[in-house]
């Protein structure tokens, strides 16, 4: 069964997935077994999606209706294709800027990003499949709507993505404090990408080698590093103001 933002049991999930409805995320219950739940985790494998296995409490809090271990959440939004946003953006004439996000974990921080990439004029975002914060109605909230205004992508790899710029002409500057330049130093008045790494552990390391430049924010107090969504903040208004 369906909900506004949930669907329900095992085969209604599956059906779901089959039909292309649009699924964020998906809890199931640990130790589930069967055929018809060997069936949907060989589905949540082959379509990419994100699944996390949780004690039957959970699921409870949850939904009160008959789960049968199984709940799914839907995406508020249909997700774009990254080739073909890229090329929509490319063929506008409009200077691209697109936001990576490298597993990004915290839903209120996602809410954000999105709020102030879409006031900055970003082409679109591109997250992972797995293992990034899910697109709920807390992200919606914290957004202020902006999520149904700009495009995002969901891809399988976040260095495929950054490939897929490059060879489209996209430069990519990861934003890491390891970096030797500061962000005032880059030339963002070109089309270019903006990595930006999970609150806990940054840019993942092998994401870092396929880049094609890093920068830094300047840092003088105490504290070793920013809030990602304010540091995305202020790195995407720096690219708003060389572009104006």
């Amino acid at each position: 069964m369906e909900s506004n933002q949930q669907i329900f049991g095992i085969r209604a999930v599956i059906e779901a997935i089959n039909s292309g409805k649009s699924i964020d995320k998906v809890f199931m219950q640990k130790g589930l077994k069967g055929d018809l739940s060997n069936e949907l985790e060989q589905l949540l494998r082959q379509e990419g999606i994100s699944t996390s296995y949780v004690p039957i409490e959970k699921l409870n809090r949850l939904t009160n209706k008959n789960h049968q271990g199984v709940i799914a959440q839907i995406a508020p939004v249909e997700f774009n294709n990254l080739d073909d946003l890229v090329l929509e953006v490319i063929e506008s004439g409009k200077l691209p800027l697109f936001l990576i996000l490298d597993q990004i974990s915290d839903v209120r921080n996602f809410g954000a990003i999105i709020r102030t990439a879409e006031c900055t004029g970003v082409s679109g975002i591109i997250v992972a499949k797995k293992g990034g914060a899910p697109l709920n109605a807390d992200a919606v909230k914290t957004s202020a709507g902006a999520i149904f205004k700009i495009p995002i992508c969901k891809v399988d790899h976040i260095k495929d993505a950054i490939y897929h710029m490059q060879a489209s002409g996209i430069k990519v500057i990861a934003a890491t404090e390891k970096a030797k330049q500061t962000i005032y130093d880059l030339e963002l008045k070109e089309p270019c990408a903006i990595v930006m790494g999970s609150e806990g552990f940054g840019i993942n390391p092998s994401v870092l080698k396929i880049v094609d430049d890093q920068a830094k924010l300047p840092m003088i107090g105490t504290i070793a590093s920013l809030n990602v969504s304010v540091a995305c903040g202020v790195i995407l208004y720096e690219a708003l103001r060389q572009r104006l």
